[in-house]
């Protein structure tokens, strides 16, 4: 096979180190790694260093006279199979989010027509910056991925979020990538995710505390696999490492409801991972109901239309429909009961433990099928995602 070819930009961070441990453990496994350097990245690593460990030319100026002959910093994207930005600093980041293109690297990245994986380091606080995050949101929004950062002493010797993963787990997810890449291209996937709310006045609503992580990871998954994804996102406050025009927001259960019926059509895959409130106010209150000498306060409510069963029984059914439980007890029990009264494919039931999984990076889960049960154990929301998507291709091809 053609070796696959990896653009490697390192970017001014003390964790430029690593990234040399990164481009050796590439090698291994049979890439071709050609680097960028920033300016400020040749002030912790030298171009002879990363030429002497890659092999090939580094890149470091914009207007070198040679490479811009042949328009480097378009041929450097095009011939190339993956960009990998490691470390990519909080500039960097801000660059990308707002189109900069101020030197060699950035040019690149926005003349680029592949992938882009982003690994970030910085100082906690760097990371917790509301600007930060929204130039994250934005540059995750046009579908460039990301391996998140580390909780650990920083190079700054404070404790935080800002660490730049290990080059193992950056390795491993550009493994994934490649062996992903394309499975399920041209298949169309419907995902609820998130918590529906359900007004009670102007102020209070009914709700849960579904995070919408665990949909956020199973619409990442598919979407590096290739498939056109549409998330509609109930409530959702995580960044969405979806395309912006691929993502439905939603409040209300009859909001999210009809946003499946608008976008049922012609659709491969159905994956109802919301947590759908049951009930709704029969009666909202325009305004806000004060507290009075009543010892109590009676809501009355009324179901909401189950999205699950619609779209499990409808003319316009896809192929496969998955649907998610999250139960407190009998979760076999209850999810084979859901399995069949909903005519699903698939139910994924997660074990609340008291509410812990909400917001968790983990989760506790089963799948269970018409003629089996898997047990999976405590496991992490993006191996779930991960190992759903494996169900959903081989179901698929």
């Amino acid at each position: 096979m053609k070796k696959k070819k990896i653009l490697l930009i390192i970017t001014g961070s003390i964790a430029a180190y690593k990234a040399m441990d990164l481009l050796r453990l590439l090698q291994k496994k049979s890439y071709e790694v050609t680097c960028i350097l920033t300016k400020s990245a040749c002030e912790f690593i030298t171009p002879l260093l990363a030429s002497s460990l890659s092999g090939k030319k580094t890149y470091t100026d914009l207007f070198s006279t040679d490479d811009e002959i042949e328009m480097g910093h378009i041929q450097l994207s095009r011939g190339s199979d993956l960009i990998v930005v490691a470390p990519a600093t909080a500039d960097f980041i801000a660059k990308i989010a707002n189109g900069f293109a101020d030197d060699l690297a950035s040019n690149v990245i926005l003349a680029a027509n592949k992938k882009i994986i982003l690994a970030p380091a910085m100082n906690e606080k760097m990371w917790e910056n509301k600007q930060t995050q929204k130039n994250l949101a934005k540059v995750l929004g046009s579908g460039i991925a990301m391996v998140e950062p580390e909780k650990d002493i920083l190079a700054c010797g404070e404790l935080g979020i800002g660490k730049m993963a290990a080059p193992e787990k950056i390795c491993e997810k550009i493994c994934d990538f490649f062996a992903r890449q394309n499975q399920l291209k041209g298949k169309k996937i419907l995902i609820t995710g998130g918590a529906t709310f359900e007004q009670i006045d102007p102020v209070r609503f009914i709700g849960n505390h579904s995070s919408g992580k665990q949909s956020i990871e199973i619409a990442k998954v598919l979407h590096e696999m290739g498939a056109d994804v549409t998330l509609i996102a109930g409530n959702i406050r995580e960044v969405i490492q979806l395309p912006k025009e691929k993502i439905i927001r939603v409040k209300t259960a009859q909001e999210m409801f009809d946003a499946v019926k608008k976008n049922l059509a012609k659709k491969n895959v159905f994956i109802g991972c919301a947590a759908v409130s049951d009930f709704r106010l029969k009666k909202i209150s325009k305004q806000k109901i004060k507290k009075t000498a009543t010892k109590n306060l009676t809501l009355e409510l009324e179901k909401n239309p189950d999205i699950l069963e619609f779209v499990g029984t409808s003319k316009q059914r896809p192929a496969l429909v998955i649907g998610f439980a999250a139960e407190s007890q009998n979760l076999e029990k209850f999810a084979r009961e859901k399995l069949q009264k909903k005519n699903c494919n698939l139910i994924v039931a997660n074990d609340i433990e008291s509410g812990k999984i909400f917001g968790s990076d983990e989760t506790k889960a089963i799948f269970v099928s018409k003629n089996k049960t898997e047990n999976l154990g405590k496991i992490s929301k993006e191996k779930l995602a991960e190992l759903l998507a494996a169900k959903i291709c081989k179901f698929l091809n």
